[in-house]
């Protein structure tokens, strides 16, 4: 058993929530909570804060309210008078939509009309939207049709600390559009623009018809935009310095006293501690949930299996203990579960991976264990590989971590390290720009008008090299030009598509090849979570319902098979059926075929939206059938970049890297050893693995892709 030495580091106060009956109604109750909320408090000093200050820094730390409220705050203070809208960026989609719908209970509205969110492939606003929740991402979208972001009096940026890369990009872009904004822009029509455009600008505006962008085109002064940056982490010096010298405040979180345990000596084996600590736990304290926190899915199911064989031999009164596992791949009817309190007399322990960090509010939780390990992804830009592999949280994230177990009441953290190992962790996560692919970056950029990239006004300056590979990369898709400019019309096309850029390339080259209703489905199964659910337990079953979709071709083609199945039997059902039995069937056709359905569902959206995006572009919307050839020629055309070549010892090179590489066991092709492939990633765990492969025939690569590849004699 891991010896704990305790640390009370808590030094948050103690806020009483008070309690309710349950007679009292839901309107009611959610009042009072709003009114409890910490931030409640502050709630005339922040609007204070916002009117005398254009750039506002918040640091509000986990639970005091800041997501939910100070919209409401900001609406109530009137900064939607003029019909602007308050713009509240979110790092994950997931928390855009449960916020939104959370802050749509509060004021009594429907989703979509007062209160709305917009994440990719999914859009829940209307004309109506004056509080809308989105994803970065999203919003650096928006800027490519709305340079100034007209439409917005007041954006916020929360959950900053996480430093995605959307994140970093938007906070460049909207210090520039804010000092803009601030100054007030001159007249944006270009001299050679008719005055016959100005008069049917001014005519159109006169009849109440003239848009935000084209009042601007007028020449009309831009209103100043009121920027706020949100952030859990206590270390806001990074975003007032990058405002120049910005104001910062302060809101208390509501954080119960939270006892941090630490080891005496370094654990060999942190599974193995966390193992034990979890008995230790439930045999030695008081009533309360456990939560521990794990590097992925793997070591989740193996934490899982190790419990349950455990449990028959303690004592019958001992039993008790309810294992729910939660990962980004699990279906979302499994997810759910970690929700649900546990039956009376037992305990639950939630084995998560940091999706829980911030992501989620689990209820119930008192005791967590937190080995001190996260599994992050990395890019290489010399070979082009992207390994996920396991490191050291850092201090910002052990801290997110211990604070789960102090949201309703006093709890404890263990901490699978000694207590000195904590000071010598990194403050912060390194940030996402220094550590991704920054090629997509790269053409959200260049669509924006910002050719300079290098000279582009960075939170934190990424990697030389990496900026070179991505536009190298973007120059063999054909979407720059030789002076770095974005290509017509590949290029500029590309950048229309909410997709990885490799991805946009496979659509357009597939309109040229008879197959873009093929490469939709490839396109948008591949943009999603793991299809496939194969739980330890059941796994020949799982394999054996593989079987039944799988290509001789490759894993490509056994995606569109699963989609195409998925897409007859949901028809067939609805027939019979109805709509909304026929989703309920399409469910449980995904669990007898270990297929998860979260997964599929997305896809379909996807599908749909993209659809819509080719269409409006002007693409041949066509099928090539039962005929794979062209889809397959297509993904070489697309995909030449990743493509590899068998070795006399059946190992694989990678054509544009040189790295050896090994197909992953979950392909199709994992057995079968085709001479040529090409692939969807390439990771690094134990070994470097590619994902997502097709059989190919070598040749193609030189036809299809010659400014890569020439014939060697």
């Amino acid at each position: 058993m891991p010896s704990m030495a305790s640390s009370n580091s808590s030094d948050a106060a103690k806020i009483n929530q008070g309690t309710k009956s349950d007679f009292i109604p839901r309107r009611q109750k959610i009042e009072q909570h709003r009114k409890n909320l910490p931030i409640a408090a502050v709630e005339k000093r922040l609007l204070e804060e916002v009117s005398n200050n254009d750039v506002l820094i918040i640091v509000g730390e986990t639970g005091s309210g800041k997501t939910t409220q100070l919209p409401q705050y900001l609406f109530n203070g009137g900064f939607c008078r003029n019909g602007g809208i308050i713009g509240i960026t979110q790092p994950r989609r997931v928390a855009a939509v449960t916020v939104a719908k959370r802050v749509a209970e509060e004021c009594g509205v429907p989703l979509g009309q007062k209160v709305g969110y917009a994440v990719r492939f999914d859009d829940v606003t209307s004309s109506s939207t004056r509080i809308k929740y989105m994803t970065d991402g999203l919003l650096l979208r928006e800027a490519l049709l709305d340079p100034y972001l007209t439409k917005y009096s007041v954006i916020i940026v929360d959950e900053a600390h996480e430093r995605t890369v959307h994140t970093d990009v938007l906070l460049g872009l909207l210090k520039t559009v804010q000092k803009t904004r601030s100054q007030g822009a001159s007249d944006m029509l270009n001299n050679d623009h008719s005055k016959a455009e100005n008069s049917m600008l001014l005519a159109k505006e006169n009849d109440g018809q003239c848009t935000n962008v084209e009042k601007h085109r007028r020449g009309k002064k831009l209103s100043p935009l009121k920027l706020i940056i949100m952030s859990a982490s206590l270390d806001a010096k990074i975003f007032s310095e990058y405002f120049g010298g910005a104001r910062a405040v302060h809101v208390q979180g509501r954080q119960y006293p939270v006892d941090m345990l630490y080891t005496y000596q370094p654990e060999t084996d942190y599974i193995d501690a966390a193992l034990i600590t979890i008995f230790q736990i439930h045999l030695e304290e008081g009533p309360g949930d456990i939560l521990v926190f794990l590097t992925g899915q793997e070591e989740i199911e193996s934490i899982q299996r190790l419990v349950q064989e455990r449990l028959p031999k303690l004592p019958e009164s001992k039993r008790k203990l309810l294992v729910i596992p939660i990962f980004a791949s699990l279906p979302s009817e499994k997810q759910m579960k970690v929700f649900m309190p546990a039956p009376i007399g037992f305990r639950k322990v939630i084995l998560a991976t940091n999706i829980a960090e911030t992501s989620v509010t689990i209820p119930g939780i008192k005791y967590v264990v937190d080995p001190g390990m996260v599994k992050v992804r990395t890019y290489d830009a010399s070979t082009g590989i992207e390994p996920l592999i396991i490191v050291k949280t850092s201090k910002a994230q052990a801290l997110q971590r211990s604070g789960r177990a102090g949201r309703e009441g006093p709890g404890k953290c263990y901490r699978l390290y000694p207590e000195n190992e904590f000071y010598k962790l990194k403050d912060s996560t390194t940030p996402e720009i220094k550590r991704c692919n920054l090629s997509n970056v790269i053409l959200q950029l260049k669509a924006l008008g910002i050719d300079d990239i290098v000279g582009f006004d960075f939170l934190e300056e990424p990697d030389r090299m990496a900026i070179i590979k991505s536009m190298e990369l973007l120059f063999l898709l054909g979407a720059l030009t030789d002076e770095s400019k974005l290509s017509d019309p590949v290029g500029h096309q590309m950048a229309r598509l909410p997709l990885d850029p490799i991805y946009s390339k496979a659509l357009i080259v597939a309109s040229q090849f008879n197959c873009l209703e093929e490469m939709l489905i490839v396109v948008a199964m591949l943009s999603v979570e793991s299809i496939f659910y194969a739980p330890r337990e059941k796994l020949e079953e799982s394999r054996t319902a593989l079987r039944s979709f799988s290509s001789p071709e490759g894993d490509h083609l056994t995606l569109l098979n699963v989609y195409r199945a998925s897409e007859e039997f949901f028809e067939k059902s609805k027939l019979v059926s109805g709509n909304e039995k026929a989703e309920k069937n399409l469910r449980k056709w995904c669990k007898e075929n270990f297929i998860n359905s979260r997964s599929l569902k997305h896809a379909r959206d996807i599908h749909s939206q993209i659809r819509k995006n080719v269409e409006q572009m002007g693409l041949r919307v066509t099928s090539c059938g039962d005929d794979m050839l062209p889809l397959r020629r297509c993904l070489a055309a697309s995909f030449f970049l990743n493509a590899a070549l068998k070795q006399p010892d059946g190992t694989y090179r990678a054509l544009s890297s040189g790295l050896m590489v090994q197909i992953h066991p979950s392909s199709v092709l994992f057995r079968m050893k085709p001479e040529c492939i090409i692939f969807d990633e390439l990771v690094r765990t134990n070994q470097n693995y590619v994902r997502n492969v097709t059989r190919i025939d070598f040749l193609w690569l030189a036809e299809l892709a010659p400014q890569c590849y020439a014939l060697q004699e």
